[in-house]
């Protein structure tokens, strides 16, 4: 942990609900998906999510499955734009911390500075850019403190047992772990790498361990958040936006996953 920076909101909001001896849940919307996207994220706020993650949709989102790809591509053609997303944000005040996740390619072709200005002056607190390797990420980290964002960087299932206290040293907000190789999206069962992964992580580091990719169900997100402190729900949740729920629908199936990890 970087002890020599203050503990932003997006981290002092899931130590809270760790340190009350609860599980944290983040579910990933699509930013720009349908006219109701910001309602959305209100709804699943008010539904127990501790943060939400928006996404802001770009033309090669690498680790990204079918469900939010489709979605990306929706919200693209409807006009969406990293601008358009974050002056929506600005001033929404859903009620719980906010996360963007996006690639590298739009923060460097934005300029970093510029970038994360813009997250604060929309009310985000958190980063994550997952094709950003750690070796290269240090001008972004710098950026991002100085502004005042919690750059979330990712720990992959694969990583050796010495990478991971470096990641763990460097990530705000909390630690993210990649459940398994391979892109998001909703599986029949939780892949044992994402217990694997949450158990490490948690042997290094006292940062907020959330595991995400490959998590769709309640089911399994008390699988994995029993070797973690939560979860990151993204295509079950994105695939109730495509598919036209509304705020209230995908704010019941954020619901769901909420009463499960209180019953654990």
């Amino acid at each position: 942990m970087n002890t020599d920076l203050p503990t932003g909101p997006l981290e002092a909001a899931l130590r809270a609900r760790r340190d009350g001896g609860g599980k944290c849940l983040v579910p990933y919307l699509t930013g720009g998906l349908g006219g109701d996207w910001v309602e959305t994220i209100r709804a699943v706020a008010a539904a127990g999510a501790d943060v939400v993650e928006v996404g802001i949709p770009f033309s090669d989102p690498v680790m990204d499955g079918p469900t939010i790809q489709a979605a990306n591509e929706l919200a693209l053609a409807a006009g969406a734009t990293p601008t358009s997303i974050l002056d929506s944000l600005r001033g929404a005040d859903v009620g719980v911390p906010l996360a963007v996740m996006t690639y590298y390619n739009i923060a460097y072709r934005m300029g970093l500075e510029r970038f994360a200005d813009a997250l604060v002056e929309a009310g985000v607190s958190g980063c994550i850019l997952p094709d950003l390797p750690l070796e290269e990420a240090d001008p972004w980290l710098e950026v991002a403190a100085a502004a005042g964002v919690e750059a979330i960087l990712l720990a992959a299932p694969t990583a050796p047992d010495e990478r991971l206290p470096r990641i763990c040293e460097r990530t705000r907000g909390f630690v993210y772990g990649v459940g398994l190789l391979g892109v998001t999206g909703v599986r029949a069962e939780l892949a044992a790498s994402a217990i694997q992964i949450a158990t490490r992580l948690k042997a290094v580091t006292d940062v907020p361990v959330l595991i995400g990719v490959g998590v769709g169900t309640p089911t399994q997100a008390v699988e994995a958040s029993g070797h973690g402190d939560g979860v990151v729900v993204g295509s079950a949740v994105v695939q109730r936006m495509v598919d036209g729920a509304g705020p209230e629908g995908v704010a019941a199936l954020v619901a769901d996953f909420r009463s499960a990890l209180d019953a654990s």
